[in-house]
């Protein structure tokens, strides 16, 4: 069942997929408010600061837990994780962007991808469901393995980032695909790190993005959620 067929990733990390990641930018509004993030190479720098050090490296962690315990059907470890997961977000925003994308990939997914595997986190887990958590939890429920769900998540993780960037202003669309290309290498070695952590694992020195979602959240004028 692990080793099942990576097709859906292409439907579920599609920006047609109803999860408002568009909405979002992880702090990156408020990095290039301040002239931290200003052009390609200080874009490339932050965004894979965050990848290889920050929330990437533990929704990694914790998406690999999700679909470890659901495939186990160990609902404590994944309750564990979903708890986890909300515990670690650093800022109201940040909690915002895990949960809102969380439910609303848990709703699509019910609707259109049903899996018993979603039952069974409703019943260890009543709260809100963390983006990643949520992933986990469904990739499993349909057999497809955690290797490729990880790569999927993350890249689509520097592509939201890379996105927003783009948005803002400081880097043109080549640009952006010149980061995505270059963090690569990255996206691959982050996944297979965190395939096998665990809870021991969790932590990170990304600390300008935590303060950046935090300032965001005062930020005068904005055009994302986070």
């Amino acid at each position: 069942m692990a080793d099942g067929p990576a097709l859906p990733l292409f439907a579920w990390l599609s920006p047609a997929f109803p999860v408002g990641a568009f909405a979002y930018s992880h702090g990156v509004e408020w990095a290039v408010e301040t002239g931290q993030v200003k052009d390609a190479a200080s874009a490339l720098d932050w965004i894979g600061d965050v990848l290889r050090d920050g929330s990437g490296r533990n929704d990694a962690i914790l998406l690999a837990m999700a679909h470890r315990a659901t495939l186990a059907g160990d609902d404590a470890a994944l309750a564990e994780a979903a708890e986890l997961a909300v515990a670690l977000q650093p800022s109201r925003e940040r909690c915002l962007e895990a949960t809102a994308q969380g439910n609303a990939f848990v709703a699509a997914a019910r609707a259109s991808w049903p899996t018993p595997a979603l039952d069974r986190l409703a019943a260890c887990w009543p709260g809100d469901v963390c983006y990643p958590v949520a992933l986990g939890v469904v990739a499993a429920g349909h057999g497809v393995a955690p290797r490729a769900t990880l790569e999927a998540f993350l890249l689509a993780f520097v592509a939201n980032l890379v996105s927003a960037a783009v948005r803002l202003g400081p880097l043109g669309q080549n640009d952006g695909q010149r980061i995505v290309a270059a963090l690569m290498a990255d996206v691959r070695e982050v996944a297979h790190s965190g395939e096998t952590a665990g809870p021991d694992d969790l932590g990170g020195s990304a600390f300008r993005s935590d303060i950046a979602s935090l300032r965001h959240e005062t930020q005068y004028s904005r055009l994302f959620r986070s």
